[in-house]
């Protein structure tokens, strides 16, 4: 490689890192907000499925924050070993809470309320959430790291959970079905503990 291959290298290689930064910052946004209307949504209809979904989004928000941490670095390269480490620890967070709501939702026997919010909210996620994905993977791929194409698989998880807490939400708003969401979510959760366990690893989750 001569010197001109190796100086587009390299630029090459600082604009995917900018764009890793601003997918993980808009990320973290959309997440933040996500987390206040489903946590908000949730308290008013009593509906354990929304503000385990707001919770989820908190996790979301944690790995984005890994990301932020790594690629804002001179050498991002450098701290990618420690982000994996961190980005395994919110998968198994994730599984963790996915697991424990959706056991509420089997044995509990309060019913939630009908919530249009989270309807949309829900909805609007199935929209947003496979964008993401799909630019993480990208410039994951290009870039070769780990993290990111990590942080994608923690995102196409939280696309999982929006497509399972919209088809509970309308269910149990039709036809009074509250089994069906925590049923999908125990499958979600150990898809997150694999996913996890291949993070930790160093291995590629996606």
């Amino acid at each position: 490689m001569n010197a001109d291959d190796r100086a587009a290298a390299v630029v090459r290689r600082a604009r995917l890192n900018r764009r890793s930064l601003l997918l993980a910052y808009a990320t973290a946004g959309y997440n933040a907000l996500e987390a206040v209307v489903a946590l908000g949504s949730g308290a008013v209809a009593g509906s354990v499925a929304l503000i385990g979904f707001g919770l989820d989004s908190v996790v979301e928000v944690s790995s984005a924050a890994v990301l932020i941490w790594q690629f804002r670095a001179p050498l991002p390269e450098e701290r990618e070993r420690a982000a994996l480490r961190a980005i395994a620890v919110c998968f198994f967070a994730l599984a963790a809470y996915v697991t424990v709501d959706a056991l509420r939702n089997l044995l509990g026997s309060a019913e939630a309320d009908p919530s249009p919010i989270g309807i949309a909210l829900a909805a609007t996620s199935l929209i947003v959430m496979p964008v993401l994905v799909w630019a993480k993977r990208r410039v994951g791929r290009e870039l070769g790291s780990a993290t990111v194409l990590a942080d994608s698989t923690q995102t196409l998880l939280c696309t999982y959970l929006s497509g399972i807490l919209l088809a509970g939400l309308v269910l149990n708003a039709t036809l009074g079905w509250a089994w069906a969401d925590p049923i999908a979510a125990l499958a979600i959760a150990a898809v997150a503990v694999r996913e996890g366990r291949a993070a930790w690893q160093g291995k590629d989750c996606c």
